[in-house]
């Protein structure tokens, strides 16, 4: 699989999908008019806001099955017109989420303790103590709009101080033992600092205007580390002059182009920016909440460990045990019918170099910890009744590890068993129906390398 990389990103990402066996090309300089003459010959692209991936884009990309976004958003693709055409869309907010919560509570910590004024004065040869006496957190109500992975790492950042934290989500039952979930009512009644940690979409998009401000019962101070456009600037300064809003820590602004990576076209600064600039109750950042080093080096690996899940490529910790410690414990083979076995086992032993005995072919090799296992392939004759009462072709063998507990269990739960438990040499076979009629074969073998 070819995958097209458009923007420069922690080299693990790179080096791990290559290991992984994708053909990986990069390309960081074309237009996206040159990009789209040849996205046709990728099944993957990796990228951050290089360009907005629109209909356009996914219409020339025919082949292309996943789009990974090195980031926490997906407002820079065509969700819908990209899910309607079967392709699968990665994004990695689990990556920068703690960037983010430390990021906020940082602003929140140097806007109470009037840090940025002091630092300032005191250059200046100012020693101002009286006018930049700080405001504690303790006692203060938190109120987060917006409780997923963003919100959730703020909140666990909080946990430290006497704070009460509220949540407000468009979802259900997203509030946790950092956070209470309550109404944008309720949240509005209570807040006295406000934290946005919601995506940019139609319904968030000037979200935060005149009227949104004054449903709030106290001046409050306001956070924003999620994306510009979801506050009006205007608003936000009168706001501000007016004490309604104490004051206001941005890492993001309504100005920012879509690729984050310049403010705004034009040369002229917009006058509400102005103003922002010369509040000393106002803290600005360059969105880089979740730019730090650790950050870049987690987006990457959450890219590089949802594209190994989409591919089924191994993760131990996301294996889906046994349901019971004496059920199933492997594959133990595949059978199937065909005309003449002895035939087809010959073919595959010379021209695929499968070493077939009498009953077929056992491949063997080794878990993690070296523990030899094996998987079976058995071709049977098509008048066999071997399968019966299944009529399909084929039949599987399954592992077990206590084969009279799980048929037991397996009859109480009202599953239907086929004949009666047969004991060989080699082990204990039993069979079973599935709901369909598949006929499945129980394997308890005696050589406990098997299990």
């Amino acid at each position: 699989m070819k995958i097209l990389h458009l923007d420069k990103n922690h080299p693990l990402l790179f080096e791990q999908l290559s290991q992984l066996g994708f053909q990986n090309d990069e390309d960081y300089t074309s237009s996206k008019e040159e990009v789209e003459a040849k996205i046709n010959n990728y099944e993957g692209i990796v990228i951050r806001s290089r360009f907005d991936i629109d209909k356009t884009f996914l219409d020339a990309a025919k082949n292309l099955k996943f789009i990974a976004r090195v980031g926490a958003g997906l407002e820079s693709i065509d969700v819908e017109y990209a899910e309607s055409k079967n392709i699968t869309l990665i994004a990695a907010p689990e990556g920068n989420r703690n960037a983010v919560g430390e990021h906020a509570l940082g602003m929140l910590l140097l806007l109470f303790n009037n840090l940025k004024q002091a630092d300032s004065e005191l250059k200046q040869g100012l020693w101002n103590r009286e006018a930049n006496r700080g405001t504690e957190l303790d006692g203060k109500t938190v109120g987060i709009i917006g409780y997923g992975n963003m919100g959730k790492a703020f909140a666990k950042k909080l946990r430290g101080f006497e704070v009460e934290v509220l949540c407000y989500d468009i979802k259900e039952n997203v509030g946790d033992q950092n956070a209470k979930q309550v109404t944008l009512e309720e949240l509005q009644e209570k807040t006295d600092v406000l934290s946005l940690h919601i995506p940019w979409t139609e319904a968030t998009d000037k979200m935060v205007n005149a009227s949104f401000i004054s449903k709030f019962k106290k001046p409050f101070w306001l956070l924003n580390t999620a994306r510009g456009k979801c506050v009006v600037t205007t608003d936000l300064v009168q706001a501000l002059k007016s004490g309604k809003i104490l004051g206001a820590g941005l890492d993001v602004l309504e100005y920012e182009k879509g690729s984050f990576e310049s403010l705004f076209t034009g040369n002229d600064l917009p006058e509400a920016l102005q103003e922002l600039m010369k509040m000393d109750n106002v803290l600005l950042s360059p969105h880089i909440a979740g730019w730090t080093v650790e950050s870049k080096e987690k987006l990457a690996q959450v890219i590089v460990d949802k594209i190994k899940q989409l591919y089924g490529f191994g993760d131990d910790e996301k294996k889906i045990l046994p349901p019971k410690e004496y059920g199933v414990s492997g594959l133990g083979g595949f059978f199937f019918k065909t005309k003449d076995p002895d035939h087809i086992k010959a073919w595959y032993k010379e021209h695929l170099g499968m070493n077939t005995d009498q009953y077929g072919w056992t491949f063997w090799w080794k878990d993690k910890e070296g523990n030899d296992c094996s998987t079976q392939w058995s071709p049977f004759k098509e008048d066999t009744n071997y399968f019966a009462p299944s009529e399909k072709p084929y039949m599987m063998n399954l592992r077990v590890k206590d084969l009279h507990k799980l048929l037991n269990q397996l009859k109480e739960e009202g599953v239907t068993v086929v004949g009666e438990v047969e004991e060989f040499s080699y082990g204990k076979f039993g069979w079973i129906l599935d709901p369909e009629g598949n006929k499945l074969e129980l394997w308890e073998p005696n050589d406990r390398a098997f299990l």
